[in-house]
């Protein structure tokens, strides 16, 4: 596949994949195992931050344990707290969240994150679907995530998910383009015209983005699965055949994230791609 493309999955924490490529029952060292067969994955243990007074970032041993864990090309993208993202106080459905988009929270953010160097290649902010008690209209969005990128560091791409599907058009990634933040391309949550959303941020042109690879119906795999995350139960092979042929030859660097509630394993859906990848 190409040195652009970065492909994992969205956690490693899963004792089922012993089939695949771990050893022993020590969770704590599933991430260098893991880091043996891939080249990136997704962080989301931090993003549900947001409490009544304060807000939980990382801890520093931790942080400080996934960078021993991994070699020095291996990268991560890492969900920022949800008080970045969340309009509302804790427990709130009227209360204005003070974190809302802080550029002084994303800073102390990264700077827990520091031990990662360079590995921190990503941050996702992902926001809630917006209804109109929250943003009558999308530019009230747009307008504060503008000003925000103005104000990002150069040292990490930050890039934007919503789930407002009537947004995620072409003035859409060309909003993100012009801000300096980068695009996550969601399949699942019932986001409309994944592989059109796809094309549409490839023809804008990014020097990085995310794909993330969800699913949809996320209680239903989990009991067809029963929690054990080692066989596809869901196949998409239409959708996937579709991705691999817009990723083909790709000259942006793209995270693409797979989730087990994709088709009911992440690791054999990263398989099915890169064999249809050699085919297309």
């Amino acid at each position: 596949m190409d040195d652009s493309l970065y492909i994992g999955t969205c956690s490693w924490k899963y004792p089922s994949w012993k089939s695949f490529f771990y050893e022993g029952d020590e969770v704590d060292e599933y991430l260098g195992q893991y880091a043996r067969h891939y080249r990136t994955v997704e962080i989301d243990q931090w993003f549900y931050s947001l409490g009544k007074s304060e807000v939980r970032l990382p801890d520093r041993a931790t942080v400080d344990r996934y960078n021993e864990q991994t070699p020095p090309a291996f990268r991560f993208t890492i969900k920022a707290p949800n008080a970045l993202t969340s309009p509302f106080a804790y427990g709130s459905k009227s209360e204005f969240n003070p974190w809302f988009l802080s550029i002084d929270l994303l800073y102390l953010f990264l700077e827990h994150l520091a031990p990662l160097g360079e590995k921190c290649a990503m941050l996702l902010l992902q926001f809630p679907y917006l209804n109109r008690q929250v943003v009558t209209e999308r530019a009230q969005l747009t307008d504060r995530l503008a000003a925000f990128g103005a104000l990002l560091p150069n040292s990490v791409d930050v890039a934007i998910e919503v789930r407002n599907p009537k947004w995620v058009d072409r003035s859409w990634f060309e909003m993100l383009k012009e801000a300096g933040l980068r695009p996550v391309i969601l399949s699942g949550y019932w986001m409309e015209n994944f592989l059109g959303s796809v094309e549409a941020a490839l023809e804008v042109g990014f020097p990085s983005l995310c794909i993330r690879l969800h699913g949809e119906d996320r209680g239903e795999i989990e009991r067809i699965t029963n929690n054990e995350w080692d066989r596809i139960v869901l196949p998409k092979d239409e959708e996937i055949v579709g991705l691999a042929q817009l990723l083909k030859g790709i000259e942006s660097t793209v995270y693409l994230n797979v989730n087990n509630h994709y088709e009911g394993s992440a690791p054999m859906t990263i398989a099915r791609l890169k064999e249809i990848w050699e085919r297309v």
